[in-house]
């Protein structure tokens, strides 16, 4: 099973890949495109560009193409597209949307960490907290719009992990019907 876990900066998405490796040690952790770019050498800029969101876009679509089963992507082609969307507007992004559609069609869990009320994680004003709230505008918007299950989930991190659990336990069952 492939599941992407989508939201904005400082939402808690990696702690919550991270916990769900921990509970599924069968799966393999696909980092966000930002840190493998960093690592190949990719120089980002001090505040991010449409071009740096357009490069780590292009990379998800990559990491989603070539994985194997059993992957768990801390970041997704959806929530890249909506940072290109928050820093560059609707211009142009109908290619973008397109080719996220495609790569989301191959993700059979779409896990929607959103910014909570009240906020569980505090993001400072060196952290871009407007691009953070537009960005989860935006994937609030859109998470129901690829036909992808999606999950979203709220609480704790432990809370979180037992959701997702139990989604993926729903939908084991509901293959093991079908068979």
């Amino acid at each position: 099973m492939k599941i992407a876990i989508a939201g904005a900066h400082r939402v808690g998405k990696t702690s919550l890949a991270e916990k769900l490796i921990e509970s599924l040690p069968e799966y393999a952790l696909i980092p966000e495109p930002y840190f493998e770019l960093e690592e190949r050498g990719y120089a980002f800029s001090e505040v991010p560009t449409l071009d740096d969101y357009t490069e780590q876009f292009e990379y998800s679509l990559k990491q989603i193409a070539i994985a194997d089963e059993n992957v768990i992507y801390d970041r997704c082609p959806l929530d890249l597209l909506a940072y290109i969307e928050a820093v560059n507007g609707s211009e142009n992004i109908q290619s973008y949307y397109q080719k996220a559609q495609n790569a989301m069609i191959q993700v059979d869990l779409l896990v929607f960490v959103p910014i909570e009320n009240p906020d569980l994680i505090v993001c400072p004003e060196s952290e871009l907290p407007e691009l953070r709230d537009r960005v989860n505008e935006i994937l609030s918007e859109w998470v129901g719009d690829f036909g992808t299950e999606t999950l979203e989930v709220h609480g704790s991190l432990l809370e979180r992990l037992d959701q997702v659990i139990g989604k993926l336990e729903e939908i084991s069952s509901g293959d093991e019907k079908k068979e």
